[in-house]
């Protein structure tokens, strides 16, 4: 058999892995810090599973320099990490300083590893005194979010050139206001409307601050995408599914930041679902607000897990999995959700039961670079990208290993479906594995391990998984090669 060629990646492409602070760091109630939406979440009974919380988690706080040893060791040229907001501005008010040293400290423990911070200023921490005024629903919040993003700013901008606004806004908006399977966990159209368009607009009004202050700075933000195919191109159910799926989860994000406006087949789409929520919406989106949403981008960060394949009957075979863990209600995350059935078509599937689609990031990657990144000038960065597999740690030699063969792979071949999009063209600059640390996995708690990095959760030991040992090889090489899994050092 002839073996693969070794594929380099451009000397100007960055290795990184990431973290969110809520899913990490512990120390919950130290130091002034108070309550976020998700530790009051995780108390309402059925929530998270097993009753899990952030409470303590992976206790980065208390761990964080040998943490970023440990990237060290293992070759990583970028760390991307999140801010708290509950630590730097408890309760959305006064700055709190103990919680602004920690990332000082954790900044400055980055730069003397020579690794580059790449923050990410909201990863779904809103402090719960905030959510009890109306949280993102209320367009307050955008501004008290902008206010804590110049505090963070304030203390790290001579050390932080990288500055990312939101994660993920799909998810703390429809999938916290609307579906009610992440915080504040609630069960409104209207709700998750407001939310979407008050935290995109936290997020242009933080970029123009920023750019103000510093136009040297590399802004950007952090969106999720799916890859929506039709299970028939030639049926017209089934492309209008794909249609309603990919508007609602990824052009409802992308129009906004990219073109200054939104989606106007979706929001009829969301009309004829919920008149008054649209209408609610609609007098929200005041003159201004988005020209100040679309503010020019450096980077768009792309977090990408799976695709889905869609049709517009149900399918005989519908593959089972999903977000909400727990036996806790919920409603779909998508408001126009009627007719959009997912069917299965055969590809390997991770514990999470999300398929492993390696071309759907080349795909995803080509379209968001040819449609919206490459005119508007901005680069692409995939931020997240991970799959949770049921790890079982054996002891050699007196160490802890876990032999995730199938994380390895995963590894690989999204590397290769990134030097793929290169090939066509698209100017994507980086890779973020998620996540460098087994961690808590939000409403799945700590059932799910996504991390190239083993925790132990009663002793806190960390042991690099043959996953994480393979992308340092990659890392160091700087290249993909032939060599097999089974050989990675």
């Amino acid at each position: 058999m002839t073996a693969t060629p070794t594929r380099p990646f451009p000397s100007n492409f960055l290795f990184g892995a990431a973290t969110a602070a809520y899913q990490i760091e512990g120390a919950a109630h130290e130091d002034g810090r108070r309550d976020s939406i998700w530790d009051a979440f995780s108390r309402v009974p059925g929530a998270v599973i097993n009753a899990d919380n952030g409470d303590v988690a992976c206790d980065h706080y208390h761990r964080y320099a040998d943490d970023v040893a440990l990237m060290k060791r293992m070759g990583l040229q970028t760390y991307r990490f999140s801010t708290s907001w509950s630590r730097v501005r408890p309760d959305g008010g006064a700055v709190n300083a103990q919680g602004v040293d920690f990332y000082k400290r954790l900044v400055d423990e980055l730069l003397g590893a020579d690794i580059l911070p790449w923050l990410t200023l909201y990863h779904w921490d809103l402090p719960q005194a905030l959510q009890e005024k109306g949280g993102w629903a209320n367009r307050d919040t955008a501004e008290l979010f902008t206010e804590y993003a110049l505090t963070m700013h304030d203390a790290l901008g001579d050390r932080v050139n990288v500055w990312t606004t939101l994660n993920e806004p799909w998810c703390s908006s429809f999938l916290s206001y609307t579906a009610g399977i992440h915080a504040p966990g609630h069960y409104s159209v209207e709700e998750g409307m407001l939310a979407s368009h008050h935290l995109l607009l936290g997020h242009g009004q933080t970029v123009r601050e920023l750019r103000a202050r510093d136009e040297s700075l590399n802004l950007g933000i952090t969106l999720n995408f799916t890859v929506a195919e039709p299970a028939d191109p030639n049926s017209p159910a089934d492309l209008d599914a794909a249609r309603r799926l990919d508007g609602q989860h990824n052009r409802w994000f992308l129009d906004p930041v990219f073109r200054g406006a939104y989606p106007a087949d979706i929001v009829e789409d969301f009309r004829a679902v919920d008149a008054a929520a649209v209408e609610s919406f609609e007098k929200a989106v005041q003159p201004g607000d988005l020209e100040v949403i679309s503010a020019p981008l450096d980077s768009l960060g792309v977090n990408y897990y799976h695709g889905d394949l869609v049709g517009g009957t149900p399918s005989a075979n519908p593959p089972r999995g999903g977000d909400a863990p727990t036996d806790r209600p919920s409603n779909s995350p998508f408001p126009s959700h009627e007719g959009i059935h997912n069917y299965e078509r055969g590809l390997e599937r991770t514990s999470m039961h999300w398929e492993v689609q390696p071309a759907g990031l080349t795909a995803l990657l080509s379209r968001v670079w040819s449609e919206y990144a490459e005119p508007a000038g901005t680069v692409l960065y995939v931020t997240e990208n991970g799959a949770a597999y049921d790890d079982e740690p054996v002891a050699e030699d007196g160490e802890t290993r876990v032999h995730d063969d199938e994380r390895v792979d995963f590894v690989r071949g999204h590397l290769g479906a990134i030097l793929d999009a290169q090939d066509a063209g698209v100017d994507v600059r980086g890779y973020f594995y998620w996540s460098f640390l087994d961690n808590f996995e939000w409403a799945w708690g700590y059932e799910k391990r996504f991390g190239i990095v083993r925790v132990d959760y009663d002793t806190q030991e960390r042991a690099v998984k043959d996953s994480g040992l393979e992308y340092s090889r990659i890392i160091a090489a700087r290249a993909l090669d032939a060599v097999p899994a089974s050989v990675a050092v």
